[in-house]
């Protein structure tokens, strides 16, 4: 049986929870410490389960293809609290912010065409853009550097005539790099000289670190509203990841009509799912403070720990719950399978995401992970202490 060479070309993705060696050493009994995927631990809000309940409708019937009013609305009015405005025909709700980055790459890249990323990137941008028959073509960072990429005689040097979008994830994932508001209007400026899409994934958009304005592309919006669009989602936000809600938002029509195509065929997002998602956009800002002081403490616990670890290179990030960081490894790709198939203490061991599948150029990210501080403070500490007798045992080897 033949398959399309554009999956082919895609792997799996790394942050994948029942990885086989993490199985098979769960058999063996070996408690893992996940720090390979970015599923939060935080409590989903309770609005979220009463929607469901509450919900007595005789007929599970198909959702509008763009998304049930009451939904639209409440992320309509989200945005109106942050001095955003957009109407609700430039909003529609999809399967997951995964989704929402699906149809925007469907709907602007052919085959040969680029999209300009920051790497190291989430490995699924691989996925989605290579499907297209695209390809990214990656804007260069390094952990020395605290993997920071706005600069625009870089990003400019990169485009061609093969260029059609720019899209970076802000607060990042891998890397918890937070644009500043210059960079950002830098990039917003950068799109519109060169006529290009500017894709900005804010899945993380609440949990920044420093005490700064909440930020989003779609301040933009009015004065490019070609070039902008906006990714958001529910999981991230309010720890509802299975709920797979997010929303693709964009003033440019031609755009959203061409998406309305992949929003009909796929016929419609989860009744019951967008109704209590609805509920989520009620949470007050108390919730999100706690949430946050609750990363902060946690991100500070990973840092400090990570710290005390030697050759270990990393920068403390300023937002997301992720820290990029090399290792003093041959390999970190072969380091996990070891941690997982040959080493641990006292019957524990840890999980992380190695880097390599985060880049486009060809051998970087080698001693590279992604670690998720998505559990408690003890437990990453003792995740930190189990990490730190690895690398010595791996190295000694």
């Amino acid at each position: 049986m033949k398959f399309s060479s554009k999956v082919e070309k895609c792997g799996l993705s790394p942050m994948r929870k029942f990885h086989p060696y993490a199985v098979a050493a769960k058999a063996r009994g070996i408690n893992i410490y996940h720090l390979n995927i970015g599923q939060p631990d935080v409590q989903t809000p309770p609005a979220f389960f009463e929607a469901v309940r509450h919900f007595e409708q005789p007929v599970l019937a198909y959702a509008p293809s763009p998304g049930i009013p009451e939904l639209i609305d409440a992320i309509q009015n989200y945005y109106d609290k942050l001095d955003m405005h957009f109407d609700k025909s430039e909003i529609y709700v999809t399967a997951g912010g995964s989704e929402a980055l699906q149809i925007a790459l469907q709907c602007i890249l052919d085959d040969g065409d680029e999209i300009l990323i920051p790497e190291p990137f989430y490995p699924n941008y691989n996925t989605m853009t290579r499907t297209c028959g695209a390809s990214i073509r990656p804007i260069p960072t390094c952990p020395e550097e605290g993997y920071r990429y706005a600069e625009r005689e870089k990003i400019e040097s990169l485009i061609n005539e093969h260029t059609r979008a720019i899209m970076v994830t802000n607060p990042g994932n891998p890397t918890g790099v937070v644009l500043s508001h210059e960079e950002m209007e830098m990039l917003v400026d950068v799109a519109q000289k060169h006529d290009l899409f500017l894709i900005g994934d804010e899945a993380y958009r609440e949990f920044v670190y420093s005490g700064e304005k909440l930020q989003s592309f779609g301040e933009f919006a009015d004065r490019a509203g070609d070039n902008i669009i906006v990714i958001d989602t529910v999981s991230k936000r309010f720890s509802a990841c299975g709920a797979r809600i997010g929303c693709l938002i964009s003033k440019n029509k031609e755009f959203m009509n061409h998406a309305m195509k992949y929003c009909q065929a796929r016929l419609s997002v989860a009744t019951l799912d967008q109704i209590a998602s609805a509920a989520l956009y009620t949470v007050g800002p108390e919730y999100f403070a706690a949430v946050r002081d609750e990363y902060k403490k946690r991100r500070d616990t990973l840092c400090r720990k990570l710290g005390e670890i030697p050759g270990v290179v990393f920068d403390v990030p300023g937002g997301a719950f992720y820290v990029m960081a090399a290792l003093p490894v041959d390999d970190a790709d072969k380091f996990q399978q070891w941690l997982l198939e040959e080493f641990s203490d006292n019957g524990e061991t840890v999980m992380m995401a190695p880097g390599g599948s985060m880049y486009a150029t060809p051998g970087k990210g080698k001693n590279e992970v992604r670690m998720a501080y998505v559990l408690e403070s003890d437990k990453l500490e003792r995740a930190m202490d189990i990490l730190k007798k690895a690398i010595e045992v791996y190295n000694a080897r």
